[in-house]
């Protein structure tokens, strides 16, 4: 007695300290797919890599600002002198030479300091500071652009794991149904073959039926557990929790533009199409940057100089002030090359800008034909179930009466399950192929 009050405390433990991990293992999730994502958007490595390429522009973008302001300079030295000789020529010091070698009443130069500041402000660069800057606020808007297009390609890619994940999961629900009429119906004929009413070759048919349909639901649940653990990872869930599709998503009416529409639509709201438009803007402004090489540069200047040589000279408020002009007389005929270089960019920029133009309206048009296309399928697979569903209950009746036999009502039974199967996912399919059809007409994310 003393040992079953021991092994029944045992359970309970187990059972009280186990449960909680089994719940947390075994966590479920109602999602709908805006919530799908927003949270693949908050959770996406993709979009903070994005955003780092958005702050690196914005860098790049103030470097190029920040060329405007005054460069400034300070330099300094203190050296240690190996008893120079020095003659100092001057008015001020008459033309005789001092002699610094150490002779009676003299004081030798052994050290020497200075220190130098300098200042420069641009007044006039022949505008490449004012075209680097454009062309920095060029590519800064075609990376933000590039970061909105991979937004628009993580939202299609959550749509799209999110319908494999329904479709799974409604698979799995119907040849569990499937497979549990087929077990009843097993039952049934086994007692008719029991009785002597069913020859043995006919049960065994069933049964081989209901056995395939057991590795069905095998390779569905499989299929949706690798859905479940692809969602679980692009949301941020830990990966054992069971994600439930709302599937009221799938019933929804979806309004359809005409096909100009949504060519014109794309032509104006791709965000690809956009960023290499600012890249090509980048680009004319670039040649026109190479272009301003040729030209001097026209600065303010100023600065102070100290120094002290001990035993010779002090110089102290040594401060100037001008301006300073610089030409490169190379860039004359060094220029040429660059300008060329920079032409050429522009061109092939320019090419493939129209290129785009043409796989954005082909890929509209495919997208809208598969949309029309899958709307179609359901109409078709809606009627095929009705069919299926009839030719199942005719066959059955028949099949009562001894008219037909099982192999004949086996295959209306797969007919209907079949049939089944295929409303469910060409539902699901209709709600991606439409957004597909926004991602390419540059809407997704708009939505």
């Amino acid at each position: 007695m003393k040992h079953i009050k021991i092994f029944f405390g045992i359970i309970i433990f187990a059972t009280a300290y186990f449960s909680p991990l089994l719940s947390h293992a075994q966590d479920t999730k109602q999602l709908t797919l805006k919530q799908a994502i927003d949270l693949s958007i908050k959770n996406s490595k993709q979009l903070k890599a994005s955003d780092a390429r958005n702050e690196e522009a914005a860098g790049a973008l103030k470097e190029a600002k920040d060329n405007r302001l005054p460069n400034a300079s300070i330099s300094g030295a203190y050296m240690r002198l190996a008893s120079p000789n020095i003659s100092l020529k001057t008015k001020a010091f008459g033309t005789g030479a001092v002699d610094t070698t150490g002779g009676t009443g003299s004081h030798p130069v052994n050290q020497a300091m200075y220190g130098i500041v300098n200042v420069s402000l641009p007044l006039y660069s022949g505008g490449r500071i004012r075209y680097g800057i454009e062309s920095a606020k060029y590519m800064k808007e075609a990376t933000m652009l590039d970061a909105e297009n991979d937004k628009e390609a993580i939202i299609l890619n959550t749509i799209n794991a999110y319908i494999n994940l329904y479709k799974a999961g409604v698979t799995v629900n119907v040849v569990k149904e499937n497979l549990q009429q087929s077990l009843q119906r097993d039952s049934v004929l086994s007692r008719l073959e029991q009785n002597g009413l069913l020859a043995r070759n006919d049960l065994l048919k069933a049964q081989l039926q209901s056995s395939n349909i057991e590795l069905s639901v095998l390779d569905a649940e499989n299929n949706r557990k690798i859905a479940n653990v692809n969602m679980n990872l692009m949301l941020g869930f830990p990966e054992q929790t069971i994600l439930v599709p709302d599937s009221s998503t799938f019933d929804e009416n979806i309004p359809l533009k005409n096909l100009e529409e949504y060519e014109q639509l794309a032509l104006q709201n791709r965000k690809d199409i956009l960023a290499l438009s600012f890249r090509e803007k980048a680009a004319t402004t670039g040649i026109a940057a190479v272009k301003a090489e040729m030209y001097p540069s026209v600065a303010l200047t100023g600065g102070y100089i100290a120094a002290d040589v001990p035993h010779l000279i002090t110089i102290t408020n040594a401060v100037n002030a001008g301006i300073g002009l610089k030409y490169d007389l190379g860039s004359l005929w060094k220029t040429k090359a660059k300008i060329v270089q920079a032409q050429a960019r522009e061109k092939e920029i320019s090419a493939n800008q129209a290129y785009l133009d043409d796989a954005v309206r082909l890929q509209v048009n495919k997208d809208y034909e598969n949309y029309l296309l899958s709307q179609k399928k359901i109409e078709v697979f809606q009627k095929a179930v009705l069919q299926a569903t009839e030719n199942y209950r005719i066959t059955k009746n028949k099949y009562d009466n001894n008219l037909v036999n099982t192999t004949e009502l086996l295959d209306a039974n797969v007919s209907l399950l079949q049939s089944k199967i295929n409303l469910a996912v060409a539902k699901a399919d209709v709600v991606l192929a439409y957004n597909r059809l926004l991602e390419t007409a540059g809407l997704l994310s708009a939505q």
